[in-house]
């Protein structure tokens, strides 16, 4: 595996995906962005796709994509999928941390898409962590939500660029209000957002059966199982 030995904030990677649906195992790319950050350096990259089926209109009125528009400004849905897996190869070969919140979703879109994605590199989730580390703040824990608790800008909520910036500054701002994660390695942090997911998703399958409610949630990261 080839991977940062620890989570290094300075170097980072954000990633963001904006999807048709809801189901990481159904869901097409719309938008796909990609933030390098290597010190005081920052590269952004968004790539839109066709994705060669309809964008439901629930879809659209989250990240505010339309089926025409995708249809003629996008590239082929493929194209986007193969480049971003690329781009997080790279990334991880140069050792920079892949920065993903709620990465269960999103990563699991490019497996499901590309069964031949594998994580090989380090991976922080800025949702896994807050929610691992300040486990009884009151609230929701969605992007926008844990920005506000974390003093982080979020102006476009749900445009694929401005979440993966502002998911890398979360995870900066984690750094420093939890400074054991910059401690672990690589193998160390991974099985640990590993254990909290999973703790955290138990649990909340147990409220769910509680309550009466036929659901089920998933309860491996980075990747559903």
């Amino acid at each position: 595996m080839s991977t940062a030995p620890r989570f290094d904030p300075s170097r980072m990677l954000g990633f963001d995906l904006e999807t048709t649906g809801t189901d990481p195992r159904t869901a097409r790319i719309v938008t796909s962005a990609l933030v390098s950050i290597d010190g005081r350096q920052r590269d952004d990259l968004e790539l839109l796709a066709d994705p060669g089926v309809e964008i439901p209109e629930e879809a659209t009125a989250v990240h505010g994509i339309s089926t025409a528009h995708a249809r003629e400004h996008g590239r082929p849905h493929d194209e986007v999928l193969a480049e971003t897996v690329e781009r997080i190869r790279r990334g991880w070969e140069d050792g920079a941390t892949l920065i993903v919140f709620n990465a269960a979703y999103d990563l699991t879109v490019l497996r499901s898409l590309d069964p031949g994605f594998t994580v090989d590199g380090l991976v922080v989730d800025p949702y896994v962590i807050d929610r691992a580390k300040d486990r009884y703040r009151k609230g929701n824990r969605k992007l926008s939500t844990v920005c506000a608790h974390y003093g982080v800008e979020l102006d476009n909520a749900h445009e694929a660029t401005a979440d993966a910036v502002a998911a890398a500054r979360v995870a900066w701002k984690l750094s420093r209000a939890f400074p054991e994660i910059t401690r672990m390695d690589a193998g160390e942090l991974m099985i640990a957002q590993s254990t909290w997911y999973y703790e955290e998703q138990t649990d909340l399958q147990r409220y769910f059966t509680e309550k009466g409610r036929d659901i089920t949630v998933n309860t491996s990261w980075p990747v559903e199982s």
